[in-house]
């Protein structure tokens, strides 16, 4: 009787993820990967959410650490106090609990509005699946051979899962292309990410969701490092919906993309 092979757990994966396997165990690891797709797609993810944590975390080594997560670190059991220990623990905190944790993670100011939480959500789903290249998106529009039937499932789909009317825009006369959509989980309900893509393979995101109670209505403008968010909310009461435009690009060219969305957002 064949024996059966050792399941590869999450613990595993991580470690064959963070490259702390001897050549025997990656190797087990990899084959098991190449059987297992499910997991090979899991594994994915999480490095793009490292990588993506690392992007926004990196750049703070240095800085002071905050005497409230040190207090956070020592509770936990006593550890001997590392910086790198303790921004992981944020960084995960921030990932896991992205609907409050992360904007009081990030903002240098004490903490964002209530109503404007949800920007720091959009700059974060936009760092995970930008750098993506097998599967940035969830429904693909740019390169298929039924593109224009994509289109329309990608609309339908969303707009029914988020209970918003979703319009694709077109930005080609701004020079980008749809790359296509996907679904993302959120506690004021789920929310959709649009992807564009230009001829450079720059890309940007259209953060579409419904908006908290309070969020601003007006126009307006962020910059944290090399990204740029222009962000709004149309329409009011129920049928309200906030959208926030992400990428790294100069500000004259966001804007401009920004205001076609903008003009379009109201006609479905």
């Amino acid at each position: 009787m064949a024996t059966m092979e050792p399941r590869v757990d999450d613990e595993l994966l991580n470690a064959w993820l963070d490259g702390e396997l001897d050549a025997a165990e990656r190797a087990r690891v990899d084959g098991w990967l190449r059987e297992h797709p499910e997991d090979a797609a899991r594994v994915r993810l999480w490095a793009a959410d490292r990588d993506a944590l690392r992007v926004s975390l990196d750049a703070t080594l240095d800085e002071p650490v905050p005497a409230a997560l040190q207090r956070t670190v020592w509770r936990g059991g006593g550890w001997a106090f590392d910086r790198r220990l303790a921004l992981r623990v944020a960084g995960g905190a921030a990932l896991l609990l992205v609907g409050g944790v992360l904007g009081a993670l990030f903002d240098r100011s004490g903490g964002a509005e209530a109503g404007e939480a949800w920007l720091e959500r959009a700059a974060l789903a936009h760092a995970v699946y930008v750098p993506e290249q097998r599967h940035p998106v969830e429904v693909a529009v740019l390169g298929a051979a039924d593109a224009r039937a994509q289109e329309e499932h990608l609309q339908k789909w969303l707009t029914k899962r988020v209970n918003l009317p979703v319009k694709l825009f077109d930005l080609r006369a701004q020079g980008f292309e749809l790359v296509g959509g996907r679904l993302l989980p959120e506690s004021n309900g789920p929310c959709a990410q649009l992807m564009y893509q230009d001829a450079q393979q720059r890309r940007v995101t259209v953060y579409l969701r419904k908006p908290e109670r309070g969020t601003p209505a007006t126009f307006r403008y962020e910059r944290e490092g090399e990204l740029g968010m222009f962000y709004w909310v149309e329409g009011q009461g129920a049928v309200s919906t906030g959208y926030a435009l992400v990428g790294a690009l100069p500000r004259e060219r966001l804007l401009a993309l920004a205001e076609a969305i903008y003009r379009q957002g109201g006609t479905q």
